[in-house]
């Protein structure tokens, strides 16, 4: 792991925590830097960046409050992900939408252009990047 890797990471972590970048933004700069997939879990306050190497970086943030809801809501997830889409909410309330709705992490494949919700009980719901299906 370059040092240049990880700054870009954690450049993409505090980024997105301030609200300064978008979610295309941040996979266009994961993608740059090699990531293949990487994995959010809202309990933990931690994301692990998966590359192709086997090699995995793991970057804290700041925990959230609330804990997830105990019933996961997958129209709740799919709400905020289109009210982020459509620039009415940010991160930091995007975050705490999907929390309310049961969201407990999620995992972003950068290779197969899609994000998985997944809740406590392990129910899950899958967004498509715009355009990858």
């Amino acid at each position: 792991m370059t040092t240049r890797t990880t700054t870009v990471l954690l450049e993409c972590s505090r980024a997105s925590e301030e609200e300064r970048i978008t979610f295309p933004e941040v996979v266009a700069a994961l993608a740059a830097a090699g990531v293949e997939r990487y994995h959010t879990d809202l309990v933990r306050a931690e994301t692990t960046y998966y590359f192709p190497d086997g090699m995995t970086e793991r970057v804290e943030f700041r925990p959230y409050a609330l804990p997830p809801a105990m019933d996961f809501a997958a129209e709740g997830v799919e709400s905020a992900v289109r009210a982020i889409q459509a620039g009415t909410i940010r991160y930091g309330g995007f975050c705490e939408r999907v929390l309310r709705a049961g969201c407990a992490g999620w995992t972003v494949s950068i290779l197969g252009r899609r994000v998985v919700y997944y809740g406590r009980s392990g129910d899950s719901h899958t967004e498509w990047f715009p355009g990858a299906r």
